[in-house]
């Protein structure tokens, strides 16, 4: 199941729930003021685990005491 998030039309209270694929939201609450129907929003994500092994990209040291940056 994936993870959506939600905004509250009425407080404006975003947060995150595991839900089955393609939940809407219409059958929710808002958690904090109970508001129905939060609208399903848009997330960002951030991807871990990208370096390339280069500290800085400036040379092929992996360690920025070997080029001096």
């Amino acid at each position: 199941m994936p993870i959506y998030e939600f905004r509250c039309h009425k407080c404006g209270h975003r947060f995150e729930k595991l839900c089955p694929i393609g939940e809407n939201g219409a059958k929710m609450q808002c958690p904090t003021c109970a508001a129905p129907a939060p609208n399903r929003v848009m997330s960002g994500f951030c991807a871990s685990g990208t370096d390339s092994g280069s500290s800085c990209g400036s040379c092929s040291s992996s360690n920025c005491s070997g080029c001096g940056h």
